[in-house]
């Protein structure tokens, strides 16, 4: 099931997307939230007269650094011995179609392509099989970083943690094997990343057990997987698209900070 969260009238629900092809999706709101036992209202809106925002308000997002053996090579960077982690603010989260501000302490933005695991309830110390009991799904984020910030800064707080540096979106797909599924990144229509989640170096039950050992996640909590190689510059006036097969595009531009 596709899980959007929406805002209507002023008003903010999520519905389940229902349909195909981007002139026949509709959401079927839901009643309650979807990470406990939820009813379909049977009211529907088209997609289409709504906006989307992030599919989950995360209490904390956890992103993980250099998952892919090619994308650690091409900024020459070994591959870790343990998983990097680093936050990422919830000012930073934005939905599909929100404009990622370029920040003025930054003159290289670059895009990363991820793909974002949902969390679906409270859990720590999570054991490798009880992984999947705890995910409620999976969603397309592009971790944009300032890549110069993040060379010249020891803590990466700034260069990955600036306002609106972690688009997610469009929906949470909440039934999906992410084992090998493409994923890719485009600026302005032109393909710049592009890989398989096969390809990670450590999986995303690794990730969960490593994080889940130090502190305790909430539902609607987001883990980054890390992205393949291909990461490059984003400008003011250009849109980039992360797609990962069987979830969606997630689509942003770029805009000067106001």
């Amino acid at each position: 099931m596709r899980i959007a969260r929406f805002s209507i009238d002023g008003n903010v629900a999520f519905g389940a997307v229902e349909g195909e092809g981007p002139d026949g999706l509709v959401l079927d709101i839901i009643k309650g939230i979807p990470y406990a036992e939820f009813e379909l209202s049977g009211t529907k809106v088209p997609l289409s007269k709504v906006r989307l925002l992030p599919p989950v308000l995360p209490n904390k997002v956890v992103a993980i650094g250099r998952n892919y053996a090619e994308h650690a090579k091409e900024l020459g960077n070994e591959v870790p011995d343990v998983p990097v982690a680093f936050f990422k603010p919830t000012t930073s989260v934005i939905g599909s179609g929100d404009a990622i501000e370029y920040p003025s302490f930054s003159n290289e933005l670059h895009h990363e392509a991820e793909l974002a695991v949902v969390i679906g309830r409270m859990c720590r110390e999570v054991p490798r099989e009880r992984v999947k009991d705890v995910v409620f799904g999976y969603t397309c984020a592009n971790d944009v970083t300032a890549r110069d910030a993040q060379q010249r800064e020891k803590q990466w707080a700034r260069a990955k943690g600036f306002d609106t540096s972690c688009p997610l979106g469009p929906w949470v797909e909440t039934d999906l094997d992410p084992g090998d599924l493409t994923i890719q990144a485009t600026v302005n229509g032109e393909q710049r990343q592009l890989g398989r989640t096969s390809d990670m170096i450590r999986s995303i039950e690794d990730l969960v057990v490593h994080i889940t050992e130090a502190m305790t996640l909430l539902p609607g909590d987001v883990i980054l997987t890390g992205t393949p190689a291909g990461v490059g510059p984003l400008h003011v006036g250009d849109e980039v698209a992360v797609t990962i097969e069987g979830i969606g595009t997630l689509t942003n531009k770029v805009i000067k900070r106001g």
